[in-house]
């Protein structure tokens, strides 16, 4: 029998009160990204934590993340890398990303950090160039333009050591992937990356439908 918990808004609370233990920083961050225009781009703080207890559960020393905003993501990554760990991160925006290095400064993990501006997939591909960088990374997690997802977890897969984790988010877009009026790029490159990923026998699969959609892909 397939038990289905209807989460409604009391019941996030409730998880919220038994389970969030965001720091102080992230917080400052979360309320201030709460403010701007696209707030909606931000993952919640329940979310961050789930990032942080996978990066430490998984033993990732060396991170990449596709996508970064304002940093929330990032942070809760770096925080949770070991001494001596990194992530390197891509994004298009150098507004939001100076958002991002502050607050990696304030809480001292800048060091941590590798902070790339521009085009992902061009960022991505000079990554593969670089000697030693193929096959050296334990985790990978994606939030970027969703039309260019099968370009990212491409590469990813490549970065990652067997065995490392591949997280996708908004892999079921608000519902919209089940509403086949909705044919917009976003919504259609996001069926097609799915389909792709179920049938891709290079990895271990699993999607939860945690947030808008998480995609847990482990490279074999």
């Amino acid at each position: 029998m397939r038990i289905q918990v209807d989460v409604n808004e009391a019941l996030q609370d409730y998880v919220a009160d038994i389970s969030l233990r965001e720091p102080d920083l992230l917080q400052e961050l979360r309320i201030r990204t709460s403010e701007l225009p696209l707030a909606l781009m931000q993952i919640s703080p329940e979310q961050g934590q789930f990032i942080s207890l996978l990066v430490k559960a998984t033993g990732a020393r060396r991170a990449l993340e596709v996508g970064v905003f304002t940093g929330y993501s990032l942070l809760s990554t770096a925080l949770a890398l070991p001494e001596g760990g990194s992530v390197v991160a891509l994004d298009i925006s150098e507004e939001w990303s100076a958002m991002a290095r502050d607050f990696a400064e304030r809480a001292g993990v800048a060091d941590r950090i590798d902070l790339r501006i521009g085009d992902a997939r061009t960022s991505l591909d000079a990554l593969l160039l670089e000697e030693g960088a193929a096959g050296s990374f334990d985790f990978v997690f994606i939030d970027a333009d969703k039309e260019n997802y099968e370009a990212y977890f491409e590469a990813a897969l490549k970065l990652l050591r067997t065995g490392g984790l591949i997280v996708v988010d908004n892999v079921l877009w608000h519902g919209a992937v089940l509403d086949e009026t909705q044919q917009d790029s976003e919504t259609t490159a996001l069926r097609a990356f799915n389909a792709k990923v179920r049938d891709d026998k290079r990895v271990d699969l699993s999607v939860l439908p945690y947030a808008d959609g998480l995609t847990f892909a482990v490279k074999r």
